[in-house]
């Protein structure tokens, strides 16, 4: 019997995995059902994409006395810390957290997955890499060997990470870039979209360009 999984957040990386759970069952891989989604923007029962809003945010809590379990996707560039604290201080316990795997990815026998981790269509993960809690790796990106992602990584569409990195929480790496091997990357950075890493990122940097140069400090 499949697990009804909830999305917290809305169209885009929300609505985006919950087409891809849709499409996974269509697949013949039932582990999860999407049921609809936690929005402190919409009302209650209206829908996004044909999907219901189920309430806000914070209702979390009865869901989990319902037998739900949780996707979280309110993940934003400035502001991240804020961000992971709201869900964190929802309280969902971690095994309540849906570890999603589209049958069209590859992830390596020996990667490691934390709770709430999503592995969209076409991505590619190597082996020895380890990716942390509720990591969001999105379609045909690309994940290095030996590599470490920290709890809240957003690695967005087409990304290339190489072998050997070192991702702190709450990190954002941004569409189509490129990050060289033996790099780290600190809390809460952001790589932008299309950019070159060949250099480490400190806390809360923001790089883009190829190759990357530093941008601003995030808010």
């Amino acid at each position: 019997m499949a697990n009804k999984v909830i999305i917290l957040g809305g169209v885009g990386n929300g609505s985006v995995i919950a087409a891809a759970i849709d499409d996974a069952n269509v697949r013949g891989d039932n582990r999860w059902k999407f049921a609809g989604y936690l929005n402190d923007r919409i009302e209650n029962g209206e829908k996004i994409h044909s999907n219901p809003v189920l309430g806000d945010v914070a209702d979390a809590p009865l869901f989990v006395e319902q037998g739900y379990y949780f996707i979280n996707t309110i993940y934003r560039i400035d502001g991240q810390q804020e961000r992971i604290g709201i869900f964190e201080n929802i309280g969902i316990p971690e095994e309540r957290l849906a570890t999603f795997v589209h049958p069209l990815s590859y992830v390596a026998p020996d990667v490691k997955l934390g709770p709430g981790v999503v592995i969209m269509p076409n991505v590619c993960i190597s082996s020895g890499a380890i990716l942390d809690k509720a990591c969001l790796i999105m379609v045909a990106a690309t994940i290095g060997h030996d590599t470490y992602l920290g709890p809240y990584t957003h690695v967005a569409a087409q990304a290339c990470v190489g072998a050997y990195l070192k991702v702190a929480q709450g990190v954002h790496i941004g569409l189509n870039s490129s990050i060289r091997e033996n790099i780290t990357i600190g809390k809460n950075a952001t790589l932008g979209m299309g950019s070159v890493l060949t250099k480490d990122i400190g806390e809360n940097e923001i790089w883009v360009g190829s190759p990357a140069k530093f941008l601003r400090m995030a808010e």
